[in-house]
């Protein structure tokens, strides 16, 4: 998050689900960190997981509860591909001050070639590739809702799970992709990463992150 300039500021989690950003902003950024997601559950949980300065708030990217130019610094999290970003880039830049700056942290189309699911659900990969925006894309709809000198950052990871792991995240659908998928792929796939999942499961994960200032 060096590229946000994050510590101190007024920062907005926008799509925050359990808090676990806007967690670690606060304890590890020292910043005033408002919370917002449409969803009640998840918000409930945010609130058992996050201080008690982080503020919390119901709301949708595209309709955000703040007035104008409330907060220095915006991230959304792995959530660009759930809202209407054209819509939600404007209501981000609106809440946003003077010499505001938004990050957008998401997967790189890389990612989903190579992610470890596909072999087991194989609808996933084009699904995904149809939901996240590439890196053109999010420039030019950044661009479009008026913020300046967009930058783009890719960054790779590696990380690893075990087989119970793996299974406890497909088992709960851990991931909103699932729910585009018919039942009978699910059940199949599940069934074949039951029998098949190796003892350790390593793999890549790619980020693409656009920084863009007000």
């Amino acid at each position: 998050m060096r590229e946000g300039d994050l510590r101190g500021r007024r920062v907005l989690d926008c799509g925050c689900g359990t808090g676990r950003l806007s967690q670690a902003l606060a304890d590890s950024e020292a910043s005033k960190v408002w919370g917002v997601d449409p969803e009640a559950k998840m918000l409930r949980v945010a609130t058992g997981n996050v201080p008690a300065s982080v503020g919390l708030k119901a709301g949708r990217a595209e309709d955000l509860p703040f007035r104008d130019g409330w907060f220095e610094r915006a991230v959304m999290w792995l959530a660009c591909h759930l809202v209407d970003r054209p819509v939600a880039f404007r209501e981000l830049r609106r809440v946003l001050a003077v010499n505001g700056r938004l990050v957008v942290v998401t997967f790189d189309p890389a990612h989903f070639g190579e992610f470890w699911l596909n072999r087991y659900f194989p609808s996933l990969e084009a699904i995904d590739r149809g939901r996240f925006p590439d890196g053109n894309g999010l420039r030019e709809q950044l661009t479009s809702a008026g913020f300046a000198g967009v930058r783009l950052v890719r960054h790779s990871q590696r990380a690893s799970i075990t087989r119970e792991q793996a299974v406890e995240r497909i088992e709960r659908r851990h991931i909103s992709t699932f729910d585009l998928l018919d039942e009978e792929e699910l059940a199949r796939g599940t069934l074949l990463a039951v029998d098949q999942l190796p003892a350790t499961i390593e793999y890549a994960i790619e980020w693409l992150i656009a920084v863009a200032d007000r």
